[in-house]
């Protein structure tokens, strides 16, 4: 049992607690609040002049699927050879050895969402877990946590170098569209053969999956950085009456409108990277600002190992500075994030019940100088500065 004193809490859930205590037992919260008399027995932290955070959450990287330091061998991310690959799994890919993993959590970044790639139209099942572990299936949290699907230039151009489909943006939206009326007709099927005890009802891995989407049990996450990208993902989501995200969303401030108004959350970023190719002519941190202000549910992302995942703050800090309300930039790391992941009854605030991500900073995390001092992971010390 674990007792965190006296330091500034942000709960991300109600208001800030000035001098604020985080009771932790059996790897959950048990109590949050001020004035309260720690435990009989209970080991104590002193964060007197310092700042309690639930955990960040990096909500769109492929932290374990591009590992670090070991080039091609280490990427698992794109399979290269079919545009329509919902059946891969993130689970099986991650590998939990990737250094980066360390980095995340010496960065107080204790979850991520990972997953596939963005070089097909449907590119396969995403993963959240969190960043310290050995053991992949017991570091996970939701699994699958979404479906990859991606608009633009990379579906096109990865297999219009193949001379196949698609070369254009008519044909990505085309084969999604047509993947999801085959998974219409397989659900209708399976229901149907399920009501006969005498068939065998044959199993589809692909459609599997895709029938989840349908059924509203997984959101597709859709890869789309031109305003006009965007707004076919919306389109095909409403055709189809399946919950979407939008990643990267670089393009959103200029439908900042439509987004607030088809209530469809965006997972924001690369940001802190170069226009290295005409989708990002837009590319500006004013834009999850932009969104936030008009009432879209913005999460920030670093799109690891597109930018380092320990550096999720920095570009948190980065949106403040060009107009982004501090309390919108430390929501969309932290509560934020966990609902669009479909997470938040586990992370993302530090609440009564809630697993026990808690980081500790010797300053205001937004403040590129701060670093943590403890975090704390399922209730366990995983990285400690004074040790």
């Amino acid at each position: 049992m674990l007792a965190i004193l006296g330091g500034k809490v942000y709960t991300m859930s109600g208001s800030v607690l000035e001098k604020g205590t985080v009771i932790i037992d059996g790897g959950k919260i048990s109590d949050v609040g001020e004035n309260l008399k720690p435990p009989k027995g209970a080991e104590i932290i002193d964060a007197s002049g310092k700042f309690v955070f639930p955990g960040f959450i990096d909500a769109h990287s492929h932290v374990g699927i591009f590992e670090e330091a070991v080039g091609e061998t280490g990427e698992d991310g794109n399979e290269w050879t079919d545009p329509v690959t919902p059946q891969l799994r993130a689970i099986d890919a991650v590998n939990p050895a990737d250094k980066a993993f360390e980095d995340a959590v010496r960065g107080g970044i204790t979850c991520a969402f990972t997953g596939p790639g963005s070089a097909n139209v449907i590119g396969g099942q995403s993963i959240a877990l969190k960043t310290c572990g050995k053991v992949i299936d017991k570091m996970a949290v939701r699994a699958p946590a979404g479906l990859k699907v991606a608009f633009g230039e990379n579906p096109k151009r990865v297999y219009g170098q193949q001379k196949k489909m698609p070369s254009t943006r008519m044909a990505t939206a085309a084969l999604l569209r047509e993947t999801l009326v085959k998974a219409q007709n397989y659900r209708k099927k399976i229901q149907k053969d399920a009501k006969d005890p005498d068939k065998v009802v044959e199993r589809d891995l692909k459609m599997e999956i895709l029938c989840d989407v349908l059924d509203r049990k997984i959101p597709l996450r859709a890869h789309a950085h031109r305003a006009d990208d965007i707004l076919t993902a919306i389109r095909i989501a409403r055709e189809f009456d399946v919950d979407i995200v939008i990643e990267h969303c670089t393009e959103g401030h200029l439908i900042a409108d439509e987004l607030a108004e088809a209530k469809i959350p965006a997972v924001v970023g690369p940001s802190l990277t170069s226009r290295s190719k005409v989708e990002l002519k837009d590319l500006s941190f004013n834009t999850p600002g932009i969104l936030a202000r008009k009432g879209v549910k913005v999460a920030i992302m670093t799109d690891h190992p597109v930018i380092p995942i320990q550096y999720l703050p920095v570009c948190a800090a980065l949106a403040v500075k060009e107009g982004m309300k501090e309390e919108d930039a430390l929501r969309a790391i932290t509560i934020n994030a966990a609902e669009i992941i479909g997470i938040a009854d586990r992370v993302g605030s530090l609440e009564k019940g809630k697993d026990a991500d808690v980081v500790i900073w010797d300053g205001h995390p937004l403040d590129i100088k701060s670093r943590p001092s403890i975090v704390i992971i399922d209730g366990q010390v995983a990285y400690s500065a004074e040790k």
